[in-house]
């Protein structure tokens, strides 16, 4: 069992302090906008005894950290962990299947394509198929709506528009109306001739003008958007996509094919070890339109919200449909028992409230809030014990039984 120190990555669209306020760890200067526990090479955990990585600690012994199974699988923690907190959108963005990312990460890597070039789609051979469990209220969008829900949003622009912004929406409207409407309205707005931009403008300046379109949920989410990356593709793309609100303790699960993207929240994110992302707007990286759209699943579907499974005492299992990982969440107050963690392999744990007595089969160790320990397969079966007064809440990720 290990101690871990942890990084705060501070991407632009990180929030001020939602991190630090959450697990009273000190402030720091700048945007925070994902704290990272886990093997990833880029910025693994580190050993808080002796700052070793976490990475160089699991390639020495791959077989007693991670469990013989979970070893033989992956070779890897096939997991990262992150406490996200996005003040603004994230990219919209889409992510490969396995097969995809092997077959073109191989083929990039046989056009002598650098890893680290600005235009290179796949950095490694792995999917990102992630999961977002909502710690405040958390706004997103995923997957695609109704071909008739965006019509009828349409048919209110419609009237509204001045011309350039009125014959765009016509000739989207009649995209959606025929053949694989989705895919074809997604190619329009980000490789329509002459470019969108003005359109998105004009399409938000008329909502801004008329309370009753401002007052439409999807459309003042459209102006909020503009109003951080004005005139952007992704903003009409944002139309297309459910809305998505998540309360306090509700989860999404995001696979491989669905259009997505963060707009504002704190939560804890689990995902497959990757950085496969294809971008389609809300951002200054590459954008591949091409390859963007033959990765994407055009079809409508209702948000992946996921359904957890109740466990013994006042724990939690949310499990999506990805072997690579799960999370387990355990509330509870100082009289409750120990709870048995369901951690197939290892599995890294993290304190956000309270205090949490950790006993695995070579010790235990106290989390208090702010805490995080990774829990290698030699110490399982464990348990973790609330001993706070008050209320306590952990989370426990790891893979899924293999």
């Amino acid at each position: 069992m290990f101690e871990l120190n942890n990084t705060i990555r501070d991407y632009h669209w990180g929030s001020d302090s939602q991190i630090s306020d959450l697990l009273g760890l000190e402030d720091t200067k700048g945007p925070q906008a994902e704290l990272w526990l886990g093997a990833h090479p880029g910025c693994p955990s580190r050993l808080a005894g002796n700052g070793q990585g976490l990475d160089a600690v699991i390639a020495g012994d791959p077989a007693a950290t991670l469990g013989t199974d979970v070893a033989e699988r992956y070779g890897r923690l096939p997991f990262l962990f992150k406490v996200l907190s996005a003040a603004q959108p994230l990219s919209i963005q889409v992510h490969p299947t396995l097969q995809q990312a092997r077959e073109r990460f191989a083929l990039e890597n046989a056009a002598g394509k650098a890893l680290d070039a600005a235009d290179r789609n796949y950095r490694d051979d792995n999917h990102k198929p992630e999961m977002l469990y909502a710690l405040t209220e958390f706004t997103a969008l995923s997957g695609f709506r109704r071909p008739e829900e965006i019509l009828a949003d349409l048919e209110l622009l419609g009237g509204a528009l001045p011309d350039e912004a009125r014959a765009a929406v016509a000739e989207l409207a009649g995209l959606l109306r025929g053949e694989e409407p989705l895919a074809a309205a997604l190619e329009f707005v980000l490789t329509r001739p002459g470019g969108i931009s003005a359109v998105v403008q004009q399409i938000c300046s008329a909502i801004q003008a008329d309370p009753s379109l401002g007052g439409r949920e999807h459309f003042s989410e459209l102006v909020n958007i503009n109003g951080i990356y004005p005139g952007d593709a992704g903003v009409l793309v944002a139309l297309l996509l459910n809305l998505v609100f998540l309360a306090p303790g509700q989860a999404i699960s995001l696979a491989a094919g669905n259009v997505h993207a963060y707009l504002r929240g704190l939560g804890i994110e689990v995902m497959a070890n990757s950085d496969n992302v294809l971008r389609g707007g809300l951002t200054s990286k590459h954008i591949d339109v091409p390859e963007l759209l033959d990765v994407t699943i055009a079809q409508a579907s209702a948000p992946p919200l996921l359904t957890p499974q109740a466990l013994s005492g006042s724990s939690l299992l949310y499990q999506p449909e990805f072997d690579e990982f799960q999370l387990q969440v355990i509330s509870g107050a100082g009289d409750s028992l120990p709870q048995p963690l369901a951690l197939h392999g290892a599995g890294i744990l993290l304190c956000t409230e309270g205090e949490f007595a950790i006993r695995g089969t070579q010790g235990e160790q106290l989390l208090r809030r702010g805490d995080s320990v990774f829990l290698s397969a030699a110490e399982l079966p464990a348990t973790a014990a609330c001993l706070s007064p008050g209320s306590g809440r952990l989370f426990a990720a790891s893979a899924q039984r293999i």
